[in-house]
């Protein structure tokens, strides 16, 4: 899993994403003129991996803001396997679900007001 996502975001590094014709629109974008909670995201893999830490949290600030929490699960969930231990289906409580629900939802419609400019991509 952790070379697929090497491979991946090397191939993003490789590639940029503000040039057009290498990657499709995004669906929601296109169908609504409207940015999802995912757009940007090439984009900010792109400037991470060539070490823009500011301009990656200005192309998706929530994404960014979720990678050390997706490097947690993805260590517990390593850790777990290479034990042989199933991993604990209590990792992720019901409330923190609910949580990161709400404000990916006040994200996804902040982005798309004229005061929440600053969070489109």
């Amino acid at each position: 899993m952790l070379g697929a996502v090497a491979a991946a975001v090397a191939y993003v590094g490789l590639i940029d994403p503000n040039r057009p014709g290498h990657y499709p629109t995004c669906p929601f974008y296109a169908v609504t003129g409207h940015y999802c909670p995912g757009c940007g995201s090439l984009r900010m893999v792109h400037a991470l991996a060539h070490g823009h830490v500011a301009e990656a949290f200005g192309r998706n600030a929530l994404a960014l803001l979720t990678l050390p929490f997706l490097a947690y699960v993805w260590v517990r969930w390593a850790v777990a396997a290479h034990r042989g231990r199933p991993l604990q289906a209590n990792l992720l409580k019901p409330w923190a679900i609910i949580v990161f629900t709400v404000v990916t939802v006040v994200f996804w419609v902040v982005r798309n007001l004229p005061i929440g400019h600053a969070l489109a991509p």
